[in-house]
């Protein structure tokens, strides 16, 4: 299907996981280390630059090296690949409560990063990524992005200038090899557990990417565990900042990823619209605030909703009792997105366009739901008016390409 736009994904966990392993844990000078949790960590260095106790690791183990003296290496990669993704057999006794599979959410996630911010894989890593979408007939996409510094081999770091700058060239030379994609911003994120300080510092920084680079920086947000971190209200202040400054900080916050109702936390997507948000990310809890939900219709603020990563990390067991069943009844202004295919064990936004449709969707979905909930994920993205219009104009010729693959399929079998 044309999947147009995917608008709520994060930088480390956009591309299979079995690229990692078979490309990256392969580049020479790659190192591996256990964590005290158990968890594995990635570095790459010479024996020049050794670092002996970064990521808290005692013990750090040459893996071209090792390869060489184990028997079974494909069970060694295999165990790899279990370390980078959630996929697991019986995910009920492994991951019995929303707190345990967030923690290891987390670590998967520090995880992947050590080996994508090595420089020489953070471009590659991303050019992939930006393929195994477009394989995917995904035409756009915006990624929630940390920019932690990326390093090289010597120890060198590159602070969030070089970071933006390698996404707009791996995504310029992306769009040069292939002509109708679209193209690629970047919502600069940070952790929700910060304190005040820290989030003031991250508001300035984020005010000079998004007037330094105004074609990719697209705006702001906050990420990690909403239950566990910090409420929008309590960075009220800083987060004000712009507006009482003058200057234009477009907001894109996570809100409402919670099933509790009745906490500060629960209240972020109240205040995400109060704080002039472009789109929610999840809004799993809007049923629950009417208010929030009137306001959210009003004003044509989305959600972004994410199927799969609402299912995996326990908001919801049956797709059929997802919220947005009722909001897609109701027309509520919302978007398809994928979240974190990687972990997840999926690929691109054809799932989660799966799990919506035959989930959420219920039985009166047809293609109109599709083409619609395609048309918002352009509507409602970051990009100019103008870049909009061309987008669609992209789309509904592979639409149309799309709905011929599908009325031949079905001729064919009344034949």
């Amino acid at each position: 299907m044309a999947n147009g736009a995917g608008l709520h994904l994060h930088e480390y966990a956009l591309l299979s996981v079995d690229w990692l392993v078979k490309n990256a844990t392969y580049l020479p000078n790659c190192y591996i280390c256990l964590t005290p949790t158990k968890g594995i960590r990635f570095r790459y260095f010479s024996k020049n630059h050794y670092q002996k106790r970064l990521a808290n690791c005692s013990e750090w183990i040459l893996l071209e090296q090792y390869r060489k003296q184990i028997q079974n290496v494909t069970e060694f990669d295999n165990s790899l690949f279990r370390n980078l993704t959630l996929v697991t057999e019986n995910p009920e006794e492994a991951y019995q409560s929303q707190n345990i599979i967030w923690k290891r959410f987390a670590d998967i996630f520090a995880a992947a990063s050590s080996l994508i911010s090595y420089a020489p894989v953070f471009k590659t890593y991303f050019y992939e990524a930006l393929k195994e979408f477009y394989h995917d007939n995904v035409q756009y996409i915006e990624i929630r992005a940390i920019l932690e510094p990326a390093y090289e081999l010597d120890g060198t770091l590159h602070d969030k200038d070089w970071c933006i700058v390698a996404y707009q060239e791996v995504a310029k030379q992306f769009k040069n090899d292939n002509p109708d994609f679209v193209g690629v911003k970047v919502i600069f994120s940070v952790q929700r557990k910060i304190n005040n300080s820290k989030m003031k510092t991250e508001i300035q920084e984020a005010m000079k990417l998004y007037k330094k680079f105004p074609e990719t920086v697209a705006g702001f947000d906050m990420v990690g565990q909403e239950d566990a971190g910090n409420p929008l209200w309590y960075f009220k202040n800083e987060l004000l900042i712009p507006a009482e400054m003058g200057i234009k900080l477009p907001y894109f916050f996570h809100a409402g990823e919670t099933d509790w109702e009745g906490m500060s936390v629960d209240e972020n997507i109240l205040d995400a619209l109060l704080l002039n948000t472009s789109r929610i990310g999840h809004g799993y809890s809007i049923n629950k605030h009417l208010m929030a939900k009137q306001l959210s219709k009003k004003l044509d603020v989305p959600l972004e909703v994410c199927p799969i990563s609402n299912q995996v990390l326990m908001l919801v067991s049956n797709l059929q009792n997802h919220p947005a069943a009722a909001l897609m009844a109701e027309g509520h202004p919302m978007v398809i997105s994928a979240d974190d295919p990687a972990i997840f064990g999926s690929r691109g936004l054809s799932y989660d366009f799966y799990e919506a449709f035959m989930g959420i969707g219920g039985l009166k979905a047809e293609l109109t739901t599709l083409k619609q909930l395609a048309l918002n994920s352009i509507k409602y993205s970051a990009m100019s008016a103008q870049m909009q219009a061309e987008t669609i104009k992209l789309w509904l010729k592979k639409w149309d390409q799309f709905l011929d693959v599908v009325l031949n399929m079905f001729n064919n079998d009344e034949l």
